[in-house]
């Protein structure tokens, strides 16, 4: 059976970049997409996966409706079964069928942060912000019907697939790759992608309280983003003990894994956190805020610690590892391995076979 998987974008790396590097290995899939950055996928080991690209999006600050645009006019019909992954590949649906919608999140700057993302937009673009969302969610919903079979990654993304596209969804939660434990070293990780609902400024500031913990900053955005001037501002002036290295290869990652004393990411109501269990994989301890998705993959107090989302309880969760960071290691790997790729192919190899038999 050919599988074709649409994915939004592949200009930065990410959980959802990941993610669909690992289906289409695992199903032997071609990936259709835009904004292919080769270099960042090359950091991805994703050798043996066959990536088409729609186009580079030379208007970064429409590059959404650039998107939806290029996945309405493709036409891939010489495939058995289509996966969209993301939120601008449902507009390749329509003439795309039979498919699933394998869904992170509904567009969070549609729905729940709406708000958000108005409140940081510039006062002077905000009137195009309101009219860009108004118009183009109606549209997106619109295609919605032409979606075969919904999968959500977490319950927290079920609930928003019920709530705000009125559809029943089963979840399946994503395949995580696993990395290997070396030892714990002096450094803690963060891996992350540099956006203001990331909330990095306050991992940030805990460290520069704490100076005798070193952090470690991985992760990046796409060029031309509404991130760009967040990037700029919080990584401006960091403390002695933070480092920030940017987009890493593949082999760099899985030795700051491997190699990292413990974990932390402050994401708001994350979809899933797949960077939490990569880290438990490697048998380090998280510090995670205690909402969204990280509910359903860390244990309190045994494979880390879920805090309020202030500097001074990321800063006792920090200090309670630190003291001794070996104590939560099997606890982590054991947990990480319910996330395997073998079980994930096996649930959506079922969905995959239910859809087309009952079309």
């Amino acid at each position: 059976m050919r599988v074709a998987i649409f994915h939004d974008f592949f200009g930065s790396i990410g959980g959802g970049e990941k993610l669909t590097l690992e289906i289409a290995k695992a199903l032997k899939a071609d990936i259709i997409t835009t904004e292919a950055n080769r270099e960042n996928i090359e950091k991805m080991e994703s050798q043996g996966i066959r990536i088409i690209n729609l186009g580079t999006l030379n208007f970064p600050i429409i590059k959404q409706i650039l998107s939806s645009y290029k996945f309405a006019k493709a036409y891939f019909p010489d495939y058995d079964f289509y996966i969209l992954s993301g939120n601008w590949a449902i507009f390749a649906a329509k003439k795309h069928r039979p498919n699933l919608f394998y869904c992170y999140t509904p567009v969070r700057m549609f729905y729940d942060s709406y708000n958000f993302f108005k409140k940081i937009c510039p006062i002077y673009a905000k009137p195009f912000f309101m009219l860009w969302v108004y118009f183009h969610k109606k549209i997106l919903e619109k295609n919605l019907k032409y979606i075969d079979k919904t999968i959500s990654i977490s319950k927290n993304t079920q609930d928003r697939v019920k709530k705000y596209y009125q559809k029943e969804s089963k979840i399946i939660y994503p395949p995580v790759k696993q990395y290997k434990f070396k030892k714990f070293g002096n450094f803690w990780l963060s891996v992350t992608r540099i956006y203001p609902h990331k909330r990095l400024e306050l991992q940030i500031e805990a460290f520069r309280q704490l100076p005798n913990e070193k952090l470690i900053i991985v992760g990046g955005y796409m060029k031309g983003d509404h991130a760009k001037t967040y990037a700029k501002k919080v990584l401006r002036n960091l403390p002695k003990n933070i480092i920030y290295k940017g987009v890493v290869s593949e082999k760099e990652l899985e030795e700051l894994y491997g190699q990292c004393k413990a974990f932390i990411t402050t994401s708001k109501d994350e979809d899933f956190g797949m960077n939490v269990i990569e880290a438990m994989s490697a048998g380090k301890a998280v510090v995670v805020v205690n909402e969204g998705g990280y509910r359903e993959s860390v244990i309190n107090k045994k494979t880390g610690y879920l805090v309020n989302a202030d500097v001074l309880s990321l800063m006792e969760a920090i200090k309670k590892i630190s003291k001794n960071p070996s104590g939560y290691r099997g606890a982590c790997e054991r947990q990480a391995n319910k996330f395997n790729i073998k079980i994930f192919v096996k649930k959506i190899k079922e969905i995959i076979k239910g859809v087309k038999n009952a079309i």
